[in-house]
C-alpha cells in the first residue's frame, strides 16, 4: 500500500473513531435522560429537594436531575461578558460557565421531555455587581426561548440582586429570592418574588442531630409561619445537612429542603412516606404468671416459635407502636443467637431453620441435610421415636424453607415436589399453611384429612389432620390457628413439639415496608400470647422465640411512643448476619441464656425435655 492511501486510510479510521465515539456519547446521554426521565415521574413526593451549590457536585446538573430534585444552585461571576460558576472568583474556570452547566443542559431536558410534568427552579446566586451580571444574564437567556417561554422552568435570583423597587424592570421569565420577613411595598413587587430563603443560623445553632430544644422549635416554627404568609414557597440556608434535619425541616413545612447531598436526601425524602407508619392494631399483652418460669423439673411439652426475619429491631419497632411493649417482652429469660450458616456468613431461611432443627450447621439451600447432601434427623423425627407428636403452623406455603427443615430432606430449598413428598413421609400430625396450587381444594392431602376450619382441627380427632389459610388472608389468622392446634395436640395426651413461623415479616423486610413488618409483627405477638397463656394453662410447657435471621438491616431512627409512630430505615432488602434474641418461658428457660449458634439451640431444647440423641 502506498503512503498516500495508508495516509487517506489512517484519516479515514481516526474519523471513524471520532464519530463512533460522538455516537456513543450520544447515546448514553439519551439512556441517562431516559433514566432521569423515569426517576422524576416516580418522584412523587411532597417534599422538594434544593441542590445548594449544584456545582460543586462531581456531575453538577444532571446528577440532581436524575433523581428529582426540585432546584438547583448556581452561583455565578461575570467576567468581561461571560458568566462563569464558581463559589469565588479563584475558583473561575473557563469551561464552567452557566450555560454550559446549566442552560445547554436545561434546554436538552425539555427538548427530550425529561421533566413529564414537573417544575424545575434555576436558583441563580449573583456574586459579582447586580445590575451588570444580570444585563448579561437577561442577553443570554434569550438566546434559549425555548427555555425561558416553559412554564416548568423557573429561573430566581438570588444572591446580589437589583433594589426591590427594581424588580419590576426585568422580564416576566426573571422572578427574584427575597430574603426578608419585611412586608412588599406593592403587589407587583410581590409578583416578581418567586422565593423566600432565610439564614437557619439566625434562629437556631441546631447541628441536625437529636432535636430541636423546645425554644428553638417555637422560634423556628413562627418563622416559617410568617414566611407563608407571603403565600410563596420557603427555604433556609447554612441548615444542618442530615436524614434528621432533612425529615425535621419537612415536617415543619419548609417548602425547599436544602442540601449538599441531593441524591441522598432527595431518596431519603422520596422513600419516607414508605418508612413512617403509625400503627392502628395493637396486640392485647398478656401478662405472664412466671410460676412454672426457669424451674428445674423438665419441660413436657415445647412451642418454637419463628419470626422469620425478625430481628431485634422489628421486635423494638412493634413494641414500640404498640404503646410501648408486647407479650414477648414480658419475658425474663434471654439469649443471642450467631446465624452464619456453614458456607456463608449470612444465612438463608433454610440454612438458619435446618440448623436448629437438626443441631448442624448447614450450607444455604440446604433443607435437613448437611454439607455433603446426606439427610440429618431433624427434632421432629426424633421426638416422634419418643412418643412426642408434632405440628408446624406457617403462613408461608407448607413447602417453605423453614416449615420444611422441620419435617423435610432436600438438597435445595426450590425442590417442592421432593420436599412435599417427604411431608407425607413425616412423622408430623397436623399441619397449618396458605394455600399452593397443588393443595387447593383438596379433602385430604397424603394422610392429612383437611379441615375446613381451624375451629374444626381444634375439635378433630382424626390422627393427622390438616389447615390451609386463603393466600388473600393478610395477615393469616395466626393467633387462631395457634389456640386450635395446641387443643388438638393437647388432646392426644402425648407430649409434643409444635413450631409457629410467623413468615412474612421476612417478606416485608425485603421490600424495606415497615407498615408491613409492624402489621405482621403485631399478628407474630398475638400467637405469642396465645402460646403464654397455654403455657401458664399447662406448666409443663416451655415456649421459646426466636427469628432465623434478620432482614433489611432495620434502624428505627425517629417515632413517637405517645402516637404510636416509628420511622424505619434500611441497609439493605436482603438478609443480614446481625444475631438475633431468643426468649423463654417455662420449666428450664433459663437453659435458653447466653450467645451462642442457631444450631445449639436443638441440643438445649432436648436437654429442657430430657430427650437423648441417640445418633
Amino acid at each position: 500500500m502506498n503512503k498516500k492511501l495508508l495516509s487517506l486510510v489512517s484519516s479515514n479510521f481516526i474519523l471513524y473513531i471520532h464519530i463512533s465515539i460522538a455516537m456513543v456519547r450520544k447515546y448514553f446521554l439519551v439512556l441517562f435522560l431516559l433514566g432521569c426521565t423515569f426517576a422524576i415521574a416516580q418522584s412523587s413526593n411532597e417534599y422538594a429537594v434544593h441542590s445548594h451549590n449544584d456545582y460543586v457536585q462531581n456531575v453538577p446538573f444532571w446528577k440532581a436531575i436524575s433523581v428529582g430534585v426540585n432546584s438547583l444552585e448556581a452561583d455565578i461571576f461575570l467576567v468581561g461578558d461571560s458568566l462563569f460558576v464558581a463559589h469565588d472568583t479563584k475558583d473561575i474556570k473557563h469551561n464552567r460557565d452557566l450555560e454550559t452547566l446549566y442552560l445547554k443542559p436545561l434546554l436538552q431536558v425539555i427538548e427530550l421531555n425529561v421533566l413529564s410534568g414537573k417544575s424545575i427552579q434555576l436558583l441563580v446566586d449573583v456574586k459579582s455587581e447586580a445590575y451588570s451580571t444580570l444585563e448579561v444574564l437577561v442577553s443570554t437567556l434569550e438566546k434559549y426561548p425555548s427555555l425561558i417561554s416553559n412554564e416548568q422552568i423557573a429561573i430566581v435570583i438570588s444572591g446580589n440582586r437589583p433594589k426591590l423597587e427594581d424588580y419590576i424592570n426585568y422580564p416576566e421569565y426573571i422572578t427574584f429570592d427575597y430574603q426578608s420577613l419585611d412586608p412588599v411595598p406593592a403587589q407587583k413587587i410581590l409578583d416578581k418574588i418567586a422565593l423566600l430563603s432565610l439564614n437557619f443560623k439566625k434562629f437556631s445553632d441546631w447541628n441536625g442531630k437529636g432535636r430541636l430544644t423546645t425554644e428553638d422549635f417555637e422560634v423556628v416554627s413562627k418563622t416559617i409561619q410568617i414566611a407563608h404568609n407571603f403565600k410563596k414557597p420557603f427555604r433556609f440556608w447554612g441548615t444542618p445537612d442530615s436524614k434528621t434535619a432533612w425529615k425535621v425541616f419537612a415536617k415543619m413545612g419548609v417548602d425547599y429542603i436544602n442540601t449538599d447531598h441531593p441524591i441522598a436526601c432527595a431518596q431519603y425524602l422520596n422513600t419516607l412516606v414508605k418508612r413512617e407508619y403509625r400503627n392502628t392494631v395493637f396486640s392485647e399483652v398478656y401478662k405472664p404468671t412466671f410460676k412454672s418460669d426457669g424451674e428445674k423439673k423438665s419441660a413436657k411439652n415445647i412451642i418454637l416459635l419463628i419470626g422469620d426475619g425478625n430481628g431485634l429491631a422489628q421486635i423494638s419497632a412493634t413494641a414500640l407502636v404498640n404503646k410501648g411493649e408486647l407479650s414477648l417482652t414480658q419475658l425474663r429469660n434471654i439469649g443471642i443467637l450467631k446465624t452464619q450458616s456453614s458456607d456463608d456468613f449470612t444465612t438463608d431461611s433454610a440454612g438458619g431453620a435446618t440448623a436448629m432443627a437438626t443441631g448442624q450447621k448447614v450450607p444455604n439451600r440446604a433443607i435437613g441435610v448437611n454439607d455433603n447432601g446426606n439427610p440429618l434427623k431433624n427434632i421432629t423425627e426424633l421426638l416422634a421415636k419418643n412418643g412426642f407428636v408434632s405440628g408446624i403452623i406457617t403462613t408461608d406455603e407448607i413447602t417453605g424453607a423453614t416449615p420444611a427443615a422441620f419435617y423435610a430432606h432436600q438438597k435445595d430449598r426450590s425442590m417442592t415436589v421432593e420436599i412435599r413428598n417427604d411431608l407425607f413421609k413425616s412423622s408430623l400430625s397436623v399441619f397449618v399453611s396458605i394455600e399452593d396450587p397443588n393443595s387447593e381444594g383438596k379433602n385430604k392431602l397424603g394422610d392429612f384429612e383437611m379441615q375446613a376450619s381451624l375451629d374444626e382441627v381444634g375439635l378433630s380427632k382424626e390422627k393427622k389432620v390438616g389447615f390451609l389459610f386463603a393466600k388473600a388472608t393478610s395477615p393469616a389468622p395466626l393467633s387462631k390457628a395457634v389456640k386450635n392446634v395446641l387443643a388438638f395436640l393437647d388432646q392426644k395426651r402425648k407430649p409434643f413439639f409444635l413450631m409457629v413461623e410467623g413468615a412474612k415479616i421476612d417478606s416485608y423486610g425485603h421490600e424495606n415496608n415497615i407498615g408491613g413488618i409492624i402489621n405482621q409483627g403485631i399478628a407474630f405477638d398475638q400467637a405469642i400470647s396465645q402460646a403464654l397463656r397455654f403455657a401458664d394453662a399447662n406448666e409443663n410447657t416451655l415456649v421459646i422465640v426466636t427469628a432465623d435471621h434478620e432482614t433489611g438491616g432495620l434502624t428505627i431512627p425517629q417515632g413517637n411512643v405517645l402516637k404510636n409512630e416509628i420511622e424505619g430505615d434500611f441497609t439493605t432488602d436482603d438478609h443480614t448476619g446481625i444475631m438475633v434474641p431468643v426468649f423463654a418461658y417455662g420449666p428450664r428457660s433459663n437453659y435458653f441464656q447466653g450467645t451462642y449458634g442457631n444450631n445449639e439451640l436443638f441440643g438445649k431444647m432436648l436437654r429442657a425435655i430430657d430427650v437423648i440423641d441417640q445418633d
